[in-house]
């Protein structure tokens, strides 16, 4: 074994080992891009959840995802105050409407999200420091992480222009700027007041509103708060939710009640697929190429364990190599995906340990396929 036979083999035919390396590339970037992509989606899916300062969320049971939520009555928001633990409760809404691009006059649909600013209820940066500036009339804050496709809002307001625009045919003022970044539900965020939002909407019922917050007094049970919160508010019309609990609805909605989540998972089994595909024709190919060779050592006496240990070394050879160039080039397109579409796509330790598992286990399914036809080396033929 100190004669790296497997190395040799692979290394004889330098124009096969690099078509093999960059199929074995490509399937990696291919993995390492949909796992990215399907990551990126639950991560900014649970930005805004993340921001909420609250322990304790209400919604209406048939709201599905924060993206499309239905209004449940404010009274019982309130009602919540009384329960021992809690120290605040907060109203938030949300809307999607059309934003009148102030360059080109084009709209897209982004996201209002309402608060009362005389509460503390976003931990997004930028917003806390400039809430008094919603105080004005038809005066919101503008992430300045959405698409460009809302136009050049932060480059313009950063140069010291008034930047004026529409929302759903209503005028406003941005008057100050955030940061968010988009999803995949929302392109583009903005903060209003409640007050401008029931402007911007004139028809919405005071009523009623999207999500409840609910600030817990420091050490109270959070557990024991929602258990005393779901007896007090038996009625089923409305959902009790801790932050974790919270967080993991959205996910699940975008997994499971979505195409999206499932695209991206069969995505990932597309480019193993592909993988096991071209290493097993590398190695059926180099097999055959050295059937005499095999079928010699053999009548040497080797045996067919010593024989599938090569076919092995040379998958994970072949694994390890086209590995990686498939992170380099994958670093490189996640860097200018997230710069080109604003998700908070990034190379994790975790994926890039995955990735390289799941190269390893795909060569090594190729190696064992391939080696079947060892069983045709046989020295009788030869000698």
């Amino acid at each position: 074994m100190k004669t790296p036979l497997a190395w040799l083999q692979l290394s004889k035919e330098k124009a096969r080992l690099l078509i093999a390396l960059a199929g074995i590339s490509f399937a990696d970037i291919l993995m390492f891009m949909q796992l990215g992509f399907k990551d990126a989606l639950f991560d900014s899916a649970v930005i805004p959840h993340k921001g909420l300062n609250g322990d304790i969320f209400l919604m209406s049971p048939k709201t599905n995802s924060i993206i499309a939520p239905r209004g449940f009555a404010r009274r019982r928001l309130y009602e919540v105050l009384g329960v021992e633990g809690v120290q605040a409760v907060y109203p938030l809404y949300i809307n999607f409407a059309p934003w009148r691009n102030h360059v080109t006059k084009t709209t897209r649909g982004i996201m209002l999200i309402g608060i009362n600013p005389e509460q503390s209820i976003l931990d997004f940066p930028g917003v806390e420091e400039n809430k008094e500036i919603l105080k004005q009339d038809d005066t919101v804050l503008f992430d300045d992480l959405s698409r460009a496709e809302f136009g050049p809002v932060g480059v313009d307001f950063k140069a010291g222009k008034t930047i004026f625009s529409e929302v759903s045919g209503h005028q406003v003022r941005v008057g100050e700027l955030f940061k968010l970044g988009a999803s995949f539900g929302a392109d583009g965020n903005i903060v209003t007041s409640d007050l401008t939002m029931f402007k911007i909407f004139p028809t919405l019922n005071r009523g009623l509103i999207d999500i409840g917050i609910i600030k817990l007094k420091p050490g109270a049970n959070a557990e024991q708060v929602i258990k005393t919160i779901r007896e007090k508010l038996a009625s089923g019309d409305v959902k009790i939710f801790s932050r974790q609990e919270f967080i993991d609805f959205e996910i699940s909605y975008w997994q499971s009640s979505t195409a999206i989540g499932f695209i991206f998972t069969l995505g990932t089994g597309m480019g193993f697929i592909v993988g096991i595909v071209i290493v097993y024709q590398i190695l059926y190919t180099d097999i055959a190429n050295h059937l005499p060779e095999y079928a010699t050592l053999k009548a040497m006496g080797y045996t067919n364990l010593y024989l599938l240990n090569i076919v092995f070394q040379e998958a994970i050879i072949l694994a390890c190599l086209g590995y990686l160039p498939g992170l380099g080039i994958s670093l490189f397109l996640y860097s200018n995906t997230a710069a080109a579409t604003g998700l908070p796509i990034f190379m994790t330790l975790e994926r890039a340990i995955t990735v390289l598992i799941l190269t390893i286990i795909m060569c090594c399914v190729s190696g064992a396929i391939a080696a079947n036809r060892l069983r045709s080396a046989d020295p009788a033929d030869i000698f």
